[in-house]
């Protein structure tokens, strides 16, 4: 298999030696490192490599280049690689318009030159670009496959849980074609029974659970100990906080989560106002980084679903999906929350055969050239629009208010208006989906009264629900089922007569001592990834205080 290829361009012929030298030197083991001494040069060389199929990982340009400046070059060149990294090289006087190009031509970083020692000012840059590039990239392979429909809950939800926990793997679609039902022919497997996932060892799995599935990709389905300092339950934002957290300061750590690292969040097709990432970063690489962040500080991850919760003296035991359970003296319940269902005719019905709840990006390339309705109108409807607009012919946001300001950020408001194929419909709402095997229409009711439209793909974001259902009365919650903590847990200036304790409950500990709460699924939360990051990481400090209580 052909080495990604990592290709520097500038007209400069001693600048572009050094550059070609440095990459090579620290990369030239993995990627093949090419140069263009020209913007037109470089487009040339990318439709060649293109029509080889030859993988580019990225580029590396000189801003100031007479015929073609490095920003229009790097704009261009999306055209034929757009998951390729893009980073430009510029003078301190051009810093400006490198920011500019961080929208413009979506650069992910610019480089000021001399970028001497590369050890301190290259390297670390792009070897974090390259990662990233990595873990989406899907090189051609003899691997797993699935096999399935794509209106099939069962198979968007194999593909879904693939995807988010960084399994590579190659989709067919029974209906697009003879190889699906030649490779099931082979395995002498029935095409009635969907999803199937193969492996290269020639065994299969006929439809199987998460936890079947977790266990044949090698992600863990039991814990390593019986007992631990410190048990998260959810692996979002809160939970990978404080697994970092937790585990660096040498706690026992467990995370419990059933699907994938970054939670809601890492549904995420772009978080574009978190600190320290001015090109944005999916939600999916975010929560890739926690993962790896928190595991090399040896925190352990458990995919399992939590069932229960027990408490026995300064015990806490985490009963699992599985029958097992799992003791620590803290828990932090970071669950997250989970959109919210239409209440409409046919919605119960279709869901996962065109009707979708989050940004279910494992769907986007299948509606290119079609229609998208997104329905919502806060950030995670935004950035899903964003996404889907880059391969839907038209993407309709339906909106019950008047506009997108109140609920909003204006950065992804001002994204939106400048996105010639998503259209804005306020004052509108979805009141009855149709089709049988699959959505096909869909009634709406705006200004206008009520009309039917065809639609293939609809996806939800309509606020949360934060089943906490399988948690004992004892912890106590609000009206909507969100987990109240420290100060919320007053009554008319009282503490619950079942808190027991001569202190008050710390910030962030819910009605049972010992036990935490963080994120989303706390009241009064602000839905936002970075206030989660901080309550996971604070929810730890007060973990210490409640342990030097022992």
């Amino acid at each position: 298999m052909a080495r990604p290829i990592l290709l520097a361009i500038d007209d400069d012929v001693n600048v572009l030696e050094a550059v070609v030298q440095d990459l090579r030197r620290q990369y030239g083991a993995t990627y093949r490192v090419m140069r263009a001494a020209s913007g037109p040069a470089a487009l040339d060389t990318l439709a060649q490599l293109k029509a080889r199929q030859e993988p580019v990982a990225l580029l590396l340009s000189d801003q100031r280049m007479p015929g073609m400046t490095g920003v229009e070059l790097l704009e261009r060149s999306r055209d034929l690689y757009p998951e390729a990294r893009r980073v430009l090289l510029t003078a301190y006087a051009d810093t400006d318009a490198a920011i500019r190009a961080i929208n413009t031509a979506r650069i992910h970083y610019y480089l000021n030159k001399p970028w001497d020692p590369p050890e301190e000012k290259l390297y670390p840059v792009l070897t974090d670009l390259l990662e990233d590039w990595q873990a989406g990239y899907r090189p051609p392979f003899e691997g797993l496959r699935v096999i399935g429909h794509r209106w099939s809950l069962k198979d968007h939800n194999v593909r879904s849980f693939l995807s988010r926990n960084h399994v590579p793997y190659r989709w067919l679609d029974v209906a697009g074609g003879e190889d699906a039902l030649a490779l099931l022919k082979e395995r002498n497997l029935a095409p009635d029974h969907l999803p199937v996932v193969l492996f290269a060892d020639g065994s299969s799995l006929v439809d199987p659970r998460p936890e079947q599935l977790a266990a044949r990709v090698g992600l863990s389905t039991q814990a390593a100990q019986e007992f631990y300092d410190m048990v998260v339950v959810g692996a979002g934002p809160a939970g990978l906080a404080a697994a970092v957290y937790g585990a660096s300061e040498g706690l026992r750590t467990l995370v419990i989560e059933p699907e994938a690292p970054g939670g809601q969040a890492g549904s995420s097709s772009r978080i574009e106002n978190y600190l320290g990432f001015p090109s944005g970063i999916t939600g999916e690489d975010l929560g890739r980084r926690a993962h790896i962040q928190a595991s090399r500080f040896g925190a352990e991850f458990l995919s399992q679903r939590a069932t229960g919760l027990r408490i026995e003296g300064q015990y806490r035991f985490v009963q699992l999906a599985d029958g097992r359970e799992v003791a620590s003296h803290v828990v932090l319940l970071a669950p997250g929350v989970q959109y919210r269902k239409l209440e409409i005719e046919g919605a119960g019905r279709l869901t996962g055969r065109g009707i979708y709840y989050g940004a279910a990006l494992v769907e986007a390339v299948s509606c290119k050239d079609e229609e998208v309705y997104v329905v919502g109108g806060a950030n995670s409807a935004g950035q899903a629009a964003l996404h889907f607009a880059k391969f839907a012919c038209k993407v309709t946001m339906l909106v019950r208010g008047e506009g997108l300001a109140a609920t909003m950020s204006k950065y992804l408001i001002d994204e939106i208006e400048r996105t010639s194929n998503i259209v804005l419909e306020s004052k509108t709402q979805v009141v009855e989906a149709f089709g049988e095997e699959r959505l096909e229409a869909l009634r709406l009711s705006g200004p206008s009264g009520e009309q039917r439209v065809p639609a293939s793909s609809l996806f939800v974001f309509i606020g949360a629900a934060p089943g906490t259902e399988w948690l004992p009365a004892s912890i106590l919650r609000d009206e909507k089922g969100f987990l109240l903590a420290g100060p919320d847990l007053r009554h008319e200036g009282k503490l619950p007569e079942s808190w027991r304790e001569a202190r008050d409950p710390f910030l962030l500990e819910s009605s049972v001592p010992g036990v935490f709460v963080a994120g989303d699924v706390r009241h009064g939360s602000v839905k936002r990834v970075a206030s989660a990051v901080g309550e996971g990481s604070i929810a730890v400090q007060f973990a210490h205080q409640y342990l030097a209580g022992f």
